[in-house]
């Protein structure tokens, strides 16, 4: 395969991208999903290549890309980092130009962002990222997607966040700034996301507050979010638990929401934790449409990619 010319459209995070754009993946994401049974969307990437390299353990990343290729005419390779030479110590710089010359695309689903920082500066195919310890922008992708399908248009609603600012928060913190909603965030202040992030929100003109409890973030809003207190690699100690008690979403809490709020979590869910068997179970939940908008929103994403 001949290396390729000109600069390749990676999907690296949602800060990079103005709104038009993400809309029109969006818009994608839903003519994909529409159309999935269709031959033209079957084509659409025909004998189109996509390498994927987990260094993370998981279930929706992988199912929803593989999956999406083949949807779309194309093939997926799977690449962990023990089966690759990237576990013996190639550079990310050498995996990225070699891949290049075998496959269309690249999706990473890695702890650090300093590595798909550097698999996208030498790759010549586009690169996505399928999750770092920073962001998250594919399951937010998915979450607008599904949002909107219950809902209508996102812009100028509330969204609660309840529980630690994790990679999906900050992701959450990157769309509300692009599709013009209120972010509420009740997070412990030890486990909250440094100042820098809200000074980029406030220079862009975005409505993200923290606000003192669960509560009081909950209040009225269309969409209450959490996820998992302890994300892969983190300990489960005790005082981690004890500071995020106070976040988890209960029935009792979305009863503060407005009466047709939806409940969005990424998974894996520990129930009992972040939030309980009665909400994540209950009527206001769409935590299993938003799974399966992992498999839309990305074809969007890799049609934009490889367009």
């Amino acid at each position: 395969m001949a290396e390729r010319k000109g600069r390749p459209r990676h999907f690296l995070d949602l800060d990079r991208f103005d709104t038009a754009t993400l809309r029109r993946i969006l818009d994608l994401a839903q003519t994909l999903k529409r159309e999935r049974h269709t031959n033209g969307s079957q084509r659409l990437l025909a004998n189109r290549a996509l390498a994927m390299i987990f260094e993370k353990p998981s279930t929706r990343t992988r199912v929803s890309f593989e999956v999406g290729m083949r949807q779309l005419g194309g093939h997926a390779v799977v690449l962990s980092e023990t089966e690759c030479q990237l576990g013996r110590g190639e550079t990310m710089a050498d995996t990225a130009r070699v891949l290049s010359r075998y496959v269309d695309a690249i999706m990473i689903r890695t702890n650090s962002p300093t590595k798909l920082a550097e698999l996208a500066e030498y790759a010549s195919v586009p690169v996505i990222n399928g999750l770092t310890d920073d962001s998250h922008p594919c399951q937010i992708m998915a979450d607008v997607m599904t949002f909107e399908e219950h809902r209508g248009a996102i812009a100028g609603r509330t969204v609660a966040w309840s529980g630690d600012a994790n990679n999906v928060a900050r992701s959450w913190v990157h769309a509300a700034v692009k599709f013009a909603f209120r972010l509420r965030l009740a997070c412990p202040p030890p486990l909250r996301l440094n100042g820098a992030l809200l000074d980029w929100v406030q220079a862009e003109g975005g409505d993200v507050a923290y606000v003192d409890d669960a509560e009081a973030a909950v209040d009225q809003a269309d969409l209450v979010v959490t996820d998992t207190w302890f994300s892969m690699g983190a300990e489960a100690a005790e005082k981690r638990h004890n500071q995020l008690a106070p976040y988890r979403v209960s029935e009792a809490l979305m009863r503060r929401a407005k009466p047709d709020a939806l409940f969005m979590h990424c998974l894996p869910a520990h129930r009992g934790q972040e939030v309980t068997d009665a909400v994540i179970d209950g009527p206001q939940s769409v935590v299993w449409d938003e799974a399966e908008n992992r498999l839309h929103a990305q074809k969007g994403i890799l049609a934009w990619c490889l367009e």
